[in-house]
């Protein structure tokens, strides 16, 4: 029969459907491994983390059963003062430094924007303390700051007559603690600023010159829109790191003086590592989770309404 296939034209067409199938699922069998790895080292210990928030259990008494508590330990994180302490505590931290980040971040970016003689050297200098260790520039900073041969404690007490240690008050502890992230951070505000000036206009710009605005007008109404989502993610970034901070606050202020300088995360540690309330630990450390989730969603949803309001190319 003249419309019937024909023995070869099925082997053919076997053939090629075997290689389409096999095509399709070679990308799943190349990351399969990868996706395993992920899940043991990731997905896994959430889940964990997740459930142990649930019991009462210690990692120092392995023979003792979990205790099933349910909501207990997140109910008693809600009415705990201390945790508030800690949650007002790294907010402050948080405002203060991201506001100084960006600050000097966009100090920075007007400096090193234009090229200068020397510019890649001492581009390198600012670049460098983004590229330290965290453990290293606590370590770095109790040189500047700890009596009796700090320079800020030599300079102020030169000023004032006496000696003065910053880390002995709440305020000075705290502001030593910002200005230690700002410094270490502000370059990579700076790099994130840079690259979104790079995607500014710069038929815009002419354009505005030619209709002579002015230096302001030219930064509000071209300049600073391109900006904005750069900005907001450099934002998100710098709030999520500091959020998590640990290293900085452990190896300047240990906390102190008394509670003032200790963060969610040193709790978080404490009772892990300390008291050993894997339970409660992990019930925090959930929070936080739920916490960063919620500010990356107030980003994206940011974004989208900034993309919604922005106009449509024409």
């Amino acid at each position: 029969m003249s419309g019937a296939l024909t023995l070869p034209a099925v082997q053919t067409a076997a053939k090629t459907s075997r290689g389409t199938f096999a095509d399709s699922t070679r990308g799943w069998q190349l990351i399969a491994p990868a996706m395993v790895v992920l899940c043991l080292m990731n997905l896994v210990p959430i889940l964990w983390s997740i459930g142990m928030g649930f019991f009462r259990y210690r990692a120092d008494r392995l023979r003792t059963p979990p205790h099933f508590l349910g909501l207990s330990n997140y109910l008693d994180l809600l009415t705990d003062d201390d945790i508030w302490e800690r949650v007002t505590n790294t907010g402050q931290m948080i405002l203060g430094s991201v506001l100084l980040q960006i600050a000097v971040g966009a100090a920075l970016t007007g400096l090193f924007y234009r090229p200068f003689p020397g510019r890649r050297l001492v581009l390198m200098l600012v670049l460098a303390p983004m590229l330290l260790s965290t453990v290293f520039v606590g370590t770095f900073f109790n040189f500047f700051i700890l009596p009796p041969f700090g320079l800020v404690p030599m300079l102020l007490g030169a000023v004032l007559g006496h000696p003065v240690n910053p880390l002995a008050s709440p305020a000075g502890a705290m502001a030593s603690l910002i200005v230690a992230d700002a410094w270490m951070w502000s370059p990579f505000v700076m790099l994130m600023l840079m690259a979104g000036l790079s995607s500014v206009s710069k038929d815009l710009c002419e354009a505005a010159e030619i209709d002579r605005a002015g230096r302001w007008n030219r930064f509000r109404t071209v300049i600073f829109p391109s900006l904005q989502g750069v900005l907001l993610l450099a934002v998100l970034f710098r709030i999520i790191e500091s959020f998590n901070a640990f290293d900085l606050v452990f190896t300047i202020t240990n906390g102190g003086p008394g509670t003032s300088t200790e963060t969610l995360s040193t709790e978080i540690y404490g009772d892990a590592f300390v008291l050993f309330e894997t339970g409660r630990a992990s019930a925090l450390a959930n929070f936080s989770t739920f916490v960063i989730i919620v500010l990356a969603n107030l980003y994206f949803q940011a974004i989208r309404e900034r993309n919604r309001d922005s106009p449509a190319p024409a």
